[in-house]
């Protein structure tokens, strides 16, 4: 369709009405992928399946209206862009997952990418000093924002306090990947049953990332104790629900009883020494 509006003479009426034809059935036929997959193979699959073919669907009335608002002489590079983003978009069905368990691994290992970035980061805040906005200049016309402020930086008190907020957010790393071995290790689609329990696994570990987000923001000056125990508390709130859904599902089976059980020992004993150290804040 871009060639054929490209520049003149343009296609005929009866020309452009095949043309269009064809797109449209193109276009009904990926939605019909969609609403033709069982729910029975899973919501995570589904889900990862709508939102290709609704990708397809949305370049794609893009690219139309582009061709519509453009003046027939050549292509243009926002149509080019256009084109090449139509082409991207229904490549990537080739890489759909072929299962609700594919579908599950592909999500979580999302979400662990996530808070292996947020750990990383607050690890290398508390390796550049004291001061975690050091790679802020200063601006030398504003006092407020000069490193003098002690806003910036964090005291012995804060210190103390991450020590276990980071252990909370190293818990969560560990647990997602834990969990993502467990799942390609025993992880199965063949009842309905086992179908769900890899939906549910999705459902929980999806509040992980925010969780660890939360907390991570938080514990930047000027931290407030009592915001820092608060996020730690529903990032431990999550990570136990995680746990026991892992716990309760057939991606644990005896062999991979003994992590679960780890962290979530290292959830309440990192949530304790929070408490602890908090107790002035409440």
């Amino acid at each position: 369709m871009s060639l054929a509006f490209s520049k003149p003479p343009i296609p005929s009426d009866a020309d452009s009405q095949k043309l269009c034809d064809g797109l449209l059935n193109a276009v009904l036929a990926a939605a019909t992928v969609y609403y033709s997959l069982p729910k029975e193979q899973g919501i995570t699959l589904r889900k990862t399946v709508r939102e290709a073919v609704a990708d397809i669907v949305e370049v794609t009335i893009q690219l139309t209206e582009l061709i519509l608002n453009s003046r027939i002489q050549s292509l243009s590079q926002a149509q080019l862009v256009s084109t090449g983003s139509v082409w991207e978009a229904c490549d990537q069905c080739e890489k759909l997952p072929k299962d609700n368990h594919a579908a599950v691994v592909l999500s979580i290992s999302g979400y662990l990418g996530v808070v292996k970035d947020a750990v990383e980061e607050v690890e290398q805040a508390l390796a550049g000093g004291e001061d975690p906005f050091n790679d802020i200049p200063d601006d030398e016309d504003n006092d407020i924002g000069a490193r003098g402020n002690q806003d910036t930086y964090w005291s012995e008190a804060d210190r103390k306090l991450m020590a276990p907020c980071l252990g909370l957010m190293k818990v969560a790393k560990a647990c997602l990947k834990k969990l993502l071995g467990a799942l390609k290790a025993h992880g199965k689609v063949d009842t309905l049953i086992h179908v769900a329990q890899l939906d549910d696994l999705v459902d929980v570990t999806q509040e992980v990332s925010p969780s660890v987000d939360d907390l991570a923001l938080s514990m930047y000056p000027p931290m407030i104790h009592a915001t820092v125990r608060l996020n730690a508390a529903k990032l431990s709130s999550v990570l136990k629900k995680v746990l026991n859904i892992t716990r309760s599902s057939h991606i644990c089976p005896d062999t991979e009883y003994s992590w679960v059980q780890f962290l979530d020992n290292a959830v309440d004993h990192n949530m304790e020494k929070t408490k602890n150290l908090t107790q002035g804040a409440i």
